[in-house]
């Protein structure tokens, strides 16, 4: 046995020496191939061969940059920067005859996205466009890597094939998706990196730390943004996107170590409705292309199975509603520079190699099938704009009446989308609720963008297969909880149409009333209201809420949760009050009122009805067992959209940390066993102090199961059937997940948590299976779902059961402070604007929650 074990050992250690030595050009390039001298390889520019070590964005810039000028096959433009000032760039790879009129063959291919021009196009004659994108996940680094190896192939390459490449095609090369993210993963395993290399998966370089570089600076999946559009990242994307229209989009990511290679098509019950059906053939023809070229290299693979094209927000995805084919490639990963794995040791030269080999072979594909993909595309949007014309719905019509900010940025990821969107000519009334010019905005459905459009706005309930890779809905009028209608031929005139959307502007804010000298007043139904208050806690005045409704001398009616700013008592002047309320009113297209008296109808302004609030001082518990994703989610919102000062701490830190200083704290989904018991005495200590603990997903458990507030949960009805087919373990199974559904809820708008909803019914999304039962206390529950909930998406019979009329929020008291549990993500991927208020309530207004409307500690005991 001993010696079985030495003779591995010393495999292990050749294997390893052997990947290191391997990592040249030879080992990437094809044999075939001559390469002009005069080019440099990446180890010319950056000082080592690609694989050696990981490259850092900062040299993955340098050299790109350095080849546009020295190669004329390429030029390249900064498309955006990241959250943390990166620069991402897009290489325009083609020859040097096709870049002297790179413009005129962009327009010409576009047309191919109009109907009305696209007949005309002589597609023989002109070039197939293809995006090669790399690496949208920072610590699946082969893509970026392999990217060197592209740039360089195709800058360097010599002879008629790849002039004949070149001539007839135009590549668009996109050498990081995610610089933030490639940053943080490349530091840390080359600093953990031995000088002979280590295998052991238990050794540091391959325990990268919390938050791990898959995501951006906020801790966002971008590959679940090319949809929502909430990072500058992919709006910069996806303007060049739109602006070339690709015929094929590569996205090159990795998977566990102890996998192969995965390329699309995948399970094709998986793909979406509104996806046509040549897309998948065009997919598969592709995948020949792939399996051919990794028989090549000796390298295996699997394809249609493990993966699915549903979600239309992810980069492989995303293209096949947009005429073009998306290619999702998967690559083991050794997640450092060599891994020990079922399939022997993994080295990062060979996951490169697939990488740039299925680079190599997607050119290739595309150059053979140029003109079957320059037709598929031309005939997607013209079967398209045919569809709409026999569609039930010919326009979707939405408003935010009270609220213009939701409405303003649902339009504005629909202009982004290229999409045509108009103001209405006049007021009309659909279902009781009434759209006018100023607050909506209609989406006729006949129009190139058909399918994007029914992408966008339909409700699906009902699907071919019960398993998803990602979310099952994403309505985004839902997200936005918006009014919103789908209009009928009957319904819906083009002489409705008003004004068509060039650029979609911000809400106007106004004062009305002039200066006051007394009092101004703002309704929390803005969504920017809070940004507003934070604004003038920072400079100092003092707020109160009001938890009732009033009515001024004016006779304009005041709701729940109106904030009220007195002018008298304050640090600042008459004069400065009155021009930073007119800036907040225009920053966040709110209506501020001057109040003239206090003498208003219903409550006065002196009542005690109108709470005194504090500024919030917000801490988050960050770290191992924290969900980074939810995390992430709830400190872009209040530092990025709010501009609320929020601290990071590790979960571990609240065993000695001063917690006095926070009067909010927030815990995002996950588990938070660093936290001892001593901690978690502190913890509830600060709550009973006066704090507001926010609790999210799994964090209400963990909560409930340290007896920090009380919360009771239900137990998942689990399949009874005594014997199954284990073949059929996997998806019977994965059937019961909730991967992302849309459900009603039912609100109290009189609860805090409540101010500022004006309808009862709201949406939430929802992704767990944590089904939380309803407090004694009539008052604890201020969102629970209804008897009927799925708008959306898919769930399981047995989990729709259980989540019927079961809690979403719940309220418990300790002494002097507030627990609220929620069971669900409000701030779901940036872009559920529709449920971010229940998330800053908690954090405004969870101070002012009476101990006798959550359930009380002491009643549980």
């Amino acid at each position: 046995m001993r010696k079985l074990y030495a003779l591995a050992a010393a495999a292990l250690v050749f294997v390893s020496q052997w990947a290191s030595a391997q990592a040249d050009l030879s080992y990437y390039l094809p044999k075939e191939v001559t390469y002009n001298k005069e080019i440099p390889t990446p180890k010319d520019i950056l000082g080592y061969n690609v694989g050696e070590w990981h490259v850092s964005h900062d040299q993955l810039a340098m050299y790109v940059r350095q080849m546009a000028q020295l190669s004329d096959r390429i030029t390249i433009e900064e498309y955006a920067r990241t959250h943390e000032n990166r620069p991402l760039y897009l290489l325009t790879i083609t020859s040097p005859e096709n870049h002297k009129n790179i413009q005129g063959i962009k327009e010409q291919h576009r047309k191919l996205t109009n109907p009305k021009a696209s007949g005309n196009l002589d597609i023989k004659n002109m070039p197939g466009v293809v995006w090669m994108g790399y690496s949208v996940h920072g610590n699946e680094p082969s893509g970026s890597n392999a990217s060197l190896l592209a740039v360089y192939h195709l800058a360097a390459a010599q002879g008629p094939e790849i002039e004949k490449l070149l001539r007839e095609t135009v590549i668009l090369l996109d050498p990081s998706i995610n610089p933030d993210g490639l940053n943080r993963f490349a530091s840390w395993v080359n600093t953990h990196r031995s000088k002979n290399l280590v295998t052991d998966p238990n050794s540091e370089e391959f325990a990268e730390a919390w938050p791990r570089g898959r995501t951006n600076h906020y801790w966002f999946d971008l590959n679940r943004d090319w949809l929502p559009l909430q990072h500058p990242e992919s709006r910069g994307r996806l303007a060049k996107f739109h602006e070339w229209k690709p015929n094929v989009l590569t996205d090159h990511h990795e998977m566990g170590t102890n996998s192969t290679f995965f390329f699309q098509p995948g399970i094709p019950s998986r793909n979406h409705p509104l996806t046509p059906a040549k897309n998948y053939e065009l997919t598969k023809k592709i995948a020949g292309f792939h399996a051919k070229a990794l028989d090549k290299i000796g390298s295996f693979y699997y394809t249609e199975e493990s993966f699915d094209d549903f979600y239309y927000g992810k980069g492989s995805t995303y293209p096949d509603v947009n005429g073009a084919i998306g290619i999702l490639f998967e690559q083991a990963s050794s997640r450092g520079h060599a891994q020990e794995s079922v399939n022997g040791v993994l080295s990062f030269p060979f996951t490169i190699r697939n990488q740039f080999t299925t680079t190599l072979s997607t050119l290739e594909a595309v150059q053979n099938m140029r003109e079957e993909l320059l037709a598929h595309q031309r005939d997607f949007y013209s079967e398209a704009t045919k569809e709409a014309g026999k569609a039930s719905v010919s326009a979707y019509v939405f408003s935010s009446e009270k609220d213009p900010a939701r409405a303003f940025h649902l339009a504005e990821i629909i202009h982004q989308h290229q999409i045509d969107i108009y103001r209405p000519k006049e007021k009309f009334t659909v279902n009781n609720v009434t759209y006018t010019p100023e607050n909506s905005y209609i989406v006729p459905t006949n129009q190139p963008q058909y399918k994007l459009i029914e992408g966008m706005f339909e409700r699906r309930t009902s699907f071919q297969d019960s398993l998803f890779y990602d979310v099952s809905a994403w309505t985004l009028p839902l997200a936005f909880n918006l009014e919103h209608a789908n209009l009928t031929s009957r319904q819906f005139k083009d002489k409705m149409l008003g004004q068509k959307i060039d650029s979609v502007d911000f809400p106007k804010g106004q004062v009305i009333g002039g200066n006051s000298a007394y009092a101004y007043a703002f309704e929390w139904h803005g969504y920017y209201a809070p940004r507003a208050l934070n604004t003038l806690f920072g400079q100092g005045l003092q707020a109160r809420v009001a938890t009732d409704k009033f009515t001024s001398a004016e006779g304009k009616q005041f709701d729940y949760g109106t904030i009220l700013i007195p002018v008298s008592g304050q640090p600042l002047s008459l004069e400065r009050i009155q021009a930073l309320m007119a800036q907040v009113a225009q920053d966040n297209g709110l209506t501020v009122y001057a109040m003239s008296t206090g003498f208003t109808g219903g409550i006065n302004l002196g009542s005690p009805g109108i709470y005194n609030i504090n500024q919030p001082k917000v801490a988050m518990l960050i770290g191992d067992g924290v969900n980074s994703n939810d995390a992430g989610e709830a400190w872009h919102l209040l530092d990025h959209r709010f501009n609320i000062n929020t601290s990071l701490i590790n979960a571990e830190l609240v065993n000695r940390t001063d917690l006095s200083r926070y009067n909010v704290m927030v815990m995002a989904d996950g588990s938070y066993g660093s936290i001892s018991d001593f901690g978690k005495t502190r913890l509830r200590n600060w709550v009973q102090q006066g704090g507001t603990l926010i609790a999210m997903g799994n964090a209400s458990r963990w909560l409930a199961d340290n007896k920090i507030g009380t919360f009771s949960f239900k137990q998942s009805e689990e399949n009874g059937t005594s014997r199954l087919p284990y073949a059929q373990m996997s998806n019977t199974m994965g059937a019961q997940v909730i991967g992302g559904a849309i459900f009603e809820t039912d609100l109290d708008l009189t609860h805090p948590l409540g101010y500022g909803y004006y309808s009862n019914k709201l949406p939430v999304f929802r992704d767990n299976r944590l089904f939380m039962e309803t407090s004694k206390s009539p008052y604890a529950n201020p969102v629970v779902y209804t008897a009927k909930p799925l708008l959306s998406g898919y769930i399981s019979k047995p989990n729709l059961k259980q989540l019927s009329n079961s809690a979403a929020i719940s309220v418990s008291a300790i002494g002097g402070g507030k627990v609220i549990a929620m069971t669900d993500n409000p701030n779901f991927r940036a872009f559920w604007y529709g449920t971010n208020k229940l998330f800053l309530n908690s954090i405004f207004f969870g101070q002012i929650i009476s101990g006798g409307s959550a359930r009380a500690e002491e009643d549980a005991h």
